[in-house]
Parts: C-alpha cells; sequence; structure tokens
C-alpha cells in the first residue's frame, strides 16, 4: 500500500462524502441562513429608510444603498448559492480534505505501534477532525451572514486561521509525544499524557487569544441553529471521510496481504 494508493482512496472517498454532506447542509444548514439574511435585510431596510417627512419610499431607499445578497442583476441569485454554489463548494472541499486524511494516513501507516492500516486510518482521521473542525469550532464558531461587521472580517478570519495552526500543531506534537512516551509508560498513561499535553496547549493559547463578540441583538435562537447546523455540517464530512477510508484501506490492505501470501505460496513451490 502506497501513498498514492492512500491519496487516490482519499480523494474518492472524499468526493462522496462531498456529495452527501451537501445534502446535509442544504437541508440543515441553509434554512438558518435564509433566516439570518432575512433579519440582516430587515434591519438593513429599517436603517436605510427615510424619514416619513422626507416624502421618499422604501423603494428608494432599496435603490440608494439597499442590498440582498446577490439577487440584484449581475449578481448571484440565493436559490444558486444554496444549491449549485454549495454543492460545487462541498465537490472541492470533500476531496480535498480526503486527500490530505490520506497522505496522514499513508504517513502514519506503521508508526502507531501495532495498529492495522485501517485502524490508523480511523485514529488520523479522529484527530484530524478534533484538531482541525471541532477545537478551532469550539474557540471561533462560525456566524451567519447577519452578524459581524464587514470592517472585521479579515482579523476575524486572520484569528480563526491562527488558532487553527496552533491546534493542528499541538496535535502533531502531541502525537509524538505519546509515541515517545509508549517506550516508558503503558498505552493509557501515554496516550493521556499526550491527550493532557494537547488540552493544555490549546486551552491556555485559546484563552490567551482575543475573544470575538459581535452578536449584537441578533437572535440566540436562529445563531444556535445556525452554529448547531455548521457543526453537523462538519461532523458529517470527517466521518463519513473516516468511514470511508478505513472501510477502503482494510479492503485494500486485507487484498494486498492475500496477494503477498499466494507469492509467498507459489515461491516456497
Amino acid at each position: 500500500m502506497t501513498v498514492r494508493t492512500f491519496l487516490v482512496t482519499g480523494l474518492l472517498v472524499g468526493l462522496v462524502a462531498g456529495v452527501l454532506t451537501f445534502a446535509v447542509a442544504n437541508l440543515f444548514g441553509e434554512p438558518s441562513i435564509d433566516t439570518a439574511i432575512g433579519i440582516e435585510e430587515a434591519n438593513s431596510a429599517a436603517a436605510e429608510a427615510p424619514a416619513a417627512d422626507d416624502g421618499h419610499t422604501h423603494a428608494d431607499g432599496e435603490e440608494a444603498g439597499g442590498h440582498s445578497h446577490g439577487d440584484e442583476e449581475g449578481g448571484i441569485s440565493r436559490t444558486t448559492q444554496k444549491t449549485w454554489g454549495l454543492a460545487t463548494a462541498m465537490v472541492v472541499v470533500g476531496p480535498a480534505l480526503g486527500g490530505l486524511v490520506g497522505i496522514a494516513a499513508a504517513f502514519a501507516m506503521g508508526r502507531l505501534r501495532r495498529l492495522s492500516p485501517a485502524q490508523s486510518t480511523a485514529l488520523v482521521a479522529l484527530l484530524g477532525f478534533v484538531a482541525v473542525a471541532l477545537v478551532p469550532f469550539a474557540k471561533y464558531p462560525s456566524t451567519p451572514p447577519a452578524v459581524g461587521s464587514g470592517d472585521t472580517i479579515g482579523s476575524r478570519t486572520g484569528l480563526y486561521f491562527g488558532f487553527l495552526l496552533v491546534s493542528v500543531v499541538a496535535m502533531i506534537g502531541a502525537v509524538l509525544l505519546g509515541k515517545m512516551l509508549l517506550g516508558r509508560l503503558r498505552t493509557t498513561e501515554a496516550v493521556a499524557a499526550a491527550a493532557a499535553a494537547y488540552l493544555l496547549v490549546v486551552v491556555v493559547v485559546g484563552h490567551l487569544m482575543p475573544t470575538v463578540n459581535e452578536l449584537g441583538s441578533f437572535p440566540a435562537d436562529t445563531l444556535w441553529y445556525f452554529r448547531r447546523a455548521s457543526l453537523v455540517t462538519l461532523a458529517t464530512l470527517w466521518a463519513l471521510i473516516g468511514v470511508g477510508m478505513t472501510a477502503m484501506v482494510a479492503r485494500q490492505h486485507e487484498k494486498a496481504t492475500m496477494a503477498h501470501a499466494k507469492r509467498e505460496l507459489a515461491a516456497s513451490l
């Protein structure tokens, strides 16, 4: 089993996972985004509406500076955004993430003590979900379109990816630490020490990094539904990639083992 085998497997599994995750995102995530956009446009219209004695209509206000998230002429309609646009994004993100998991799984094969290729692949996918998706989401959760100032998009994005980098590096360090401790401690103790080291790093760094709070008067229930749907979408994509990769690697490893056994049998005759 070569790196190419893992990479191709990851790309194919990621493609399927992206298509299935699109269905989940469209079903659970898009309704809350539509609600958030409706709130944003209502607030924008109320803020831009002229005084009653100016003699202007609401339509005049919209022409002067209103916006409707791509529904205007020359833009991308909301219907396209949540169908073909979302599908395209998932079809791109799925294989990319699957390929990265495949490469990481290929690197981990044979280096995680006595774990089989399938077991090490499952572990890589689980640790990847924690480090890349879950922990960064816990510090800087996603926000709907109506939340946050447009002037702070760059800084908020930088903070998120900065903490993402810290989480990934800390996870790699924790895995190396656990592997080093396996020769000195029992397996459970080494794993516990590595997990504690990872948590210590991300908790301390997360506490030191700035907190983003630009919610304003946005409805708490809509925010909760949006963030819950976002986390479900992330978990679905990672779970499908992890389960699919593990199953495919197990099957390929079994075939490779049988082929090797046949060659050895033929050579001994």
